[in-house]
């Protein structure tokens, strides 16, 4: 393995600069804030770093704080102290429940929400060397290949799909993205911060050369909102969504007044079922509405030609998430 140098920020500027100075040097850098993926990714080459810069000394980079307005998180809370939060557990369940689902306690003690919603995908080829879009070629080997893990919504000419858990819930909730980079800082809306392989085969995301995910602010939900994160795994642990749902749902009584539903493991962008938002709104949580809903969520599904299971698995989440919705 070749020789790294570690850098460690105390301040987000710092880092910012550290990164701006390795890559007037001609090196390749990286910010790692749990790096449970990074070494690896370096050993497999599928990332060049040579510079390492560590964010974990930045102080109050993983608090949370609440007003009427708004919950702020910052990015480099770990997914355990997201998962247990107090005020995460009881006013945005869906993304509690979406970050305790990650990997295994040990990935969830040092792992990141930044880290979580910027990670690489797991896509087989990509992380075995093939010279695909991702790895800066021109193909997705996916296409004609191994493509069971692959997307049935959004893909084109890249296939991968996006391994976030937290991206979802973090998108059904309507969250803004804070972040920090050479020309000072800037937001997006959670929806503006993924970017689909159509626009870039290459990334998925917009953050630019040197910038870095430092947080996100999610508006305040209505006193009648409930959410949910149900995932479908092929083992219990250490594993990716073959199916996630995030599912906010603002309700009178049993009655939906407004609802947002995005899909994980199937696309290569947490994926909005806007269809499915439309549908529920003016209708009573109930058996029916939630199959006639999961049905509704895989109409426009293109699967690959091994990827096909996806669908009724896709179906039946959206139908378990909105029944666990339900007024109790």
């Amino acid at each position: 393995m070749k020789t790294l140098s570690n850098i460690n920020a105390t301040s987000v500027s710092e880092a910012v600069l550290a990164a701006q100075e390795a890559r007037a040097e001609g090196r390749s850098y990286a910010y790692s804030g749990g790096g449970t993926d990074l070494l690896q990714q370096i050993k497999d080459g599928t990332d060049a770093a040579d510079v390492i810069i560590n964010l974990r000394n930045i102080e109050g980079s993983g608090q949370i704080s609440a007003s009427n307005a708004a919950i702020s998180i910052g990015g480099l809370i770990t997914l355990e102290q997201l998962a247990s939060n107090d005020i995460v557990a009881n006013r945005l369940s869906a993304i509690a429940q979406a970050a305790n689902s990650v990997g295994t306690p040990q990935i969830r003690n040092v792992g990141t929400l930044s880290g979580n919603v910027t990670q690489r995908p797991w896509c087989w080829y990509y992380r075995n060397g093939f010279n695909c879009f991702k790895a800066g070629g021109d193909q997705c080997y996916s296409v004609d290949g191994e493509n069971g893990q692959h997307a049935i919504f959004g893909g084109g000419p890249s296939f991968i799909v996006h391994p976030s858990d937290v991206a979802p819930a973090l998108v059904a909730f309507a969250a803004v993205f804070t972040i920090a980079g050479p020309d000072g800082e800037r937001e997006l809306s959670s929806e503006e911060f993924f970017v689909l392989p159509r626009n870039n085969p290459a990334r998925e995301n917009n953050l630019l050369e040197g910038e870095l995910l430092t947080g996100v602010r999610i508006p305040a939900a209505a006193a009648n909102t409930v959410s949910t994160y149900h995932k479908i795994m092929d083992r219990e642990a250490w594993t990716h969504a073959e199916v996630g749902v995030a599912t906010v749902i603002q309700r009178n009584g049993n009655e939906v007044q407004s609802a947002r539903v995005v899909l994980a493991g199937v696309a290569p962008i947490p994926w909005r079922v806007q269809a499915v938002e439309d549908f529920l709104v003016g209708k009573q949580i109930n058996e029916e509405v939630a199959q006639a809903a999961g049905e509704l969520g895989i109409a426009d599904a293109q699967p690959l030609a091994k990827n096909a299971h996806k669908l009724p698995m896709t179906s039946a989440a959206i139908q378990a998430a909105i029944l666990d919705l339900a007024a109790g």
